[in-house]
């Protein structure tokens, strides 16, 4: 990667990071206001836009999908340890569509199928998947 594009894949990953932090304080104000579901779907984009803020950062240019079991592997084929993270981040994964559509449950609409248990640790988690790509990112243990 030339000089100029990894200065613009810095900046783009950085632009995500930003992003990753503005969704998960705006969880944590949903989950203070009881709007635990929609808590827990922003820790999972969270934790999405900071693997992807990863992705970028490392070269790629295109990142598809959501899940963050998938975001993980392709950010193992680059550092083996994220192998650490994805057993806990792909916890998130039920989020994307079980915290905002009530087809996604048997009965019920996610506001009622969500409580405070459940937004604090998808936001824990989402939390820590940030501040490990952070790391990473800063070459703290990286491992290739």
């Amino acid at each position: 990667m030339s000089e100029g594009s990894a200065n613009a894949a810095e900046a783009e990953a950085a632009r995500w990071l930003r992003q990753a932090e503005r969704d998960l304080e705006a969880g944590e104000h949903n989950r203070e206001g009881g709007f635990h579901a929609v808590a827990c779907f922003l820790a999972q984009q969270g934790a999405e836009k900071s693997l992807t803020a990863y992705l970028v950062a490392r070269g790629a240019e295109r990142v598809w999908g959501h899940a963050l079991a998938d975001l993980c592997e392709d950010a193992m084929a680059l550092d083996a340890s994220f192998d650490v993270i994805k057993s806990v981040a792909l916890l998130l994964d039920k989020h994307f569509l079980g915290a905002r559509y009530p087809s996604a449950l048997p009965g019920g609409v996610p506001h009622d199928a969500y409580d405070d248990v459940d937004s604090q640790r998808a936001l824990e988690i989402g939390r820590d998947v940030r501040e490990f790509v952070l790391r990473r990112l800063a070459g703290e243990g990286e491992r290739r």
